[in-house]
């Protein structure tokens, strides 16, 4: 899959929340190859801050040739995009890194999709395209935002840490709470989360599929800032890790330790 670098034009852009915002940009040829799972590096206008900023897609509209990405204002690039309205321009890189294995959750399969976080955003595309079962389980620390576009994809569960919505507590006491079964996981969120994901998918033998959230540089895995450790050797670098932007973002449990 070849990976394209372009100017794209702002279509809308909304706030979910208190740092939380939502922007479809006009990127046709990305859209067209982007699968769910993956994301995009934007670049900032400001000549000072020359990495790009990786972000997640949330949604793709391929008919419209629109990408939507939904994030979280962290720091200066992030806030800049925050400001972007419709008809302003931004450079896209994309799409990058390997996403979910759709076949994992084939017809007959009962799935948990769970995110956590700003790692809630890439399972709304993944629900979109599942052709099994699925149970929808996220994970708040506090305001809710995303939640209720899932319900048309299946049922949906909410955990937060003060308990004002769902389930008080992590997505693992929402499927406890809940009595929920599944036969295979995908996830995205912060790796506390995913540590204990893998624990609980091997436990209770379901195939389990992470998305790991991890700081990037290049974002093309030519520098190798976003390893994680694994099981086996990287014919790149020759250790037991794993390049999240290459390798990744999605890795099945097993291949990945924390």
């Amino acid at each position: 899959m070849a990976k394209i670098k372009e100017i794209a034009v702002v279509a809308s852009q909304t706030r979910l929340g208190d740092d939380v915002y939502s922007m479809w940009i006009k990127t046709k040829e990305i859209t067209a190859q982007a699968v769910p799972g993956q994301f995009v590096d934007l670049y900032t206008k400001d000549g000072a801050k020359l990495l790009p900023r990786p972000i997640s897609i949330c949604e793709t509209d391929k008919d419209k040739g629109l990408l939507r990405l939904v994030y979280r204002v962290v720091g200066g690039g992030t806030e800049e995009f925050s400001h972007y309205k419709e008809g302003d321009t931004i450079e896209v890189l994309g799409p990058l890194g390997n996403g979910f294995p759709l076949e994992a959750g084939g017809k007959g399969k009962k799935a948990f999709l769970i995110g956590g976080g700003i790692g809630i955003p890439p399972m709304l595309e993944l629900a979109k395209h599942l052709p099994c079962e699925k149970q929808v389980v996220l994970g708040y620390r506090d305001v809710l935002f995303l939640n209720e576009e899932f319900s048309p994809y299946g049922d949906t569960y909410i955990a937060t840490e003060d308990g004002s919505a769902g389930t008080k507590g992590n997505v693992l006491d929402a499927i406890r709470e809940q009595g929920l079964k599944g036969d295979v996981i995908f996830a995205c969120g912060p790796t506390p989360m995913l540590k204990a994901l893998k624990a609980y998918a091997y436990e209770h033998e379901i195939e389990c599929y992470l998305s790991l959230e991890e700081k990037m540089a290049c974002g093309i895995g030519a520098c190798l800032a976003c390893v994680c450790k694994s099981k086996s050797v990287d014919e790149h670098s020759m250790v037991h890790n794993k390049r999240v932007c290459k390798e990744g973002p999605v890795f099945k449990a097993e291949e990945v330790e924390f």
